[in-house]
């Protein structure tokens, strides 16, 4: 028979036996650190630099049109009159107080001013109505330093009317002198 002894070493033994044959399950592999990120404060590069630059050049070249176009339309903004008058109201002297820093600026600017009237009166009178009209702009004008060599004057009469109609609505239209460019270019200031 055997002895405790002997049972005990044989029982030990096939635990140790067994122990060594038994595989242990591998641990997870651990997740890989993920590299740092490091911020620096980036500078534009040269395309976003260069693109800035082009939107920078359209902004000003679009305010400059804005600006030329709004020059324009007040050099070429006529004038009206009272029934039988060639001398200017207060809304026509303000009207071409407007020209005149453009005018003064543009001074290669030449403009021919056209007087014009309503269908009331002769041919013949209307048409030294209408002189007088654009004379009185030219006189008002040239008070203000602008050359009488860059203003021509002619009369239209009542040949040319702004509105059709024999009604006050119409008459106050035709009774005007216009303005057009007739040599040079509105430059504006940056």
């Amino acid at each position: 028979m055997i002895s405790i002894r002997q049972a005990l070493s044989l029982a030990v033994a096939g635990v140790l036996t067994l122990s060594a044959c038994r595989k242990d399950p591998e641990p997870e592999p651990m997740p890989e650190p993920e590299p740092a990120v490091v911020t620096t404060p980036t500078t534009p590069s040269n395309a976003d630099a260069e693109a800035a630059a082009r939107d920078a050049a359209a902004r000003e070249a679009a305010e400059r049109e804005r600006r030329i176009a709004e020059a324009r339309a007040s050099l070429l903004a006529p004038v009206y009159f009272e029934f039988d008058q060639s001398e200017l109201s207060e809304r026509a002297r303000a009207t071409l107080d407007a020209k005149v820093p453009i005018l003064a600026a543009n001074t290669d600017i030449s403009i021919r001013i056209t007087g014009h009237t309503d269908e009331r009166g002769s041919d013949e009178y209307n048409l030294a109505l209408g002189q007088r009209r654009a004379g009185s702009v030219r006189r008002y004008l040239e008070q203000f330093g602008i050359s009488g060599n860059r203003i021509e004057t002619t009369s239209a009469g009542e040949e040319q009317p702004a509105q059709m109609g024999s009604n006050e609505q119409a008459w106050q239209m035709n009774r005007r002198a216009e303005f057009d460019m007739l040599g040079g270019q509105i430059r504006v200031q940056q």
